[in-house]
């Protein structure tokens, strides 16, 4: 169950894993899931389509060369418009009783940016976006490394930043570790992702109607 106190409230949902490891996939089928039995879903997704995550999204590419610092700045500000802009901010959202599923969120950070920086520092970072909403569930589907990034070059001919065979063997133990600093303060459900895509929907779908108020 959630520990959502006000019943009119709704639910966050996050999404984690490494590059290729089927979040999008999983997130479009747990909506389907969901607004088939009459629930106000949406889907979101980090970093965002603002004029923040716009800009990462070039450095990414490559298009804007940064330092990693700066890279995991933009992040946490970019998160944090996602959270509060007036047009479409998910707090309202869940607050206004929305189920949220967003792809991507500090996790993504702690793992990715703490390969080149402090993890601590990248948490004091994302501390403000963590106190304006922390998830109700955070679910990292955990596929290995080596499926994930065979999974990349047969959708794509140019790859991104992180898009790298050790980048992502790093950030898989990266994000693990990240659960272990975290485990008393966020709910983590890990699920393995190796199977084929209808028994991880399952899975998951399994997950989130026991650990939140969902009908």
């Amino acid at each position: 169950m959630s520990d959502n106190t006000d019943n009119n409230k709704g639910t966050f949902v996050v999404f984690e894993g490494i590059d290729g490891s089927g979040k999008s996939t999983q997130i479009k089928r747990l909506a389907k899931q969901l607004n088939s039995k009459n629930n106000d879903v949406y889907q979101t997704f980090e970093p965002s389509d603002g004029l923040v995550g716009t800009l990462i999204r070039d450095m990414l590419k490559g298009k804007v060369e940064t330092d990693q610092r700066t890279i995991a700045l933009l992040f946490a500000a970019d998160r944090t418009d996602h959270l509060v802009n007036k047009k479409n901010g998910i707090a309202n959202k869940v607050k206004n009783g929305t189920i949220v599923l967003c792809d991507r969120y500090y996790f993504s950070s702690y793992a990715y940016h703490s390969q080149y920086v402090d993890m601590d520092w990248v948490i004091q970072t994302n501390s403000i976006n963590a106190d304006i909403l922390k998830p109700d569930l955070n679910i990292f589907i955990d596929v290995d490394p080596d499926h994930c990034f065979k999974r990349l070059e047969k959708r794509q001919n140019d790859f991104e930043l992180y898009e790298k065979i050790e980048v992502l063997k790093k950030v898989r133990e990266l994000y693990l570790k990240a659960f272990d600093k975290l485990q008393k303060s966020e709910h983590i459900v890990i699920i393995d992702g190796n199977s084929d895509e209808d028994t991880v929907e399952n899975r998951i779908f399994k997950e989130v109607s026991l650990k939140l108020d969902i009908n």
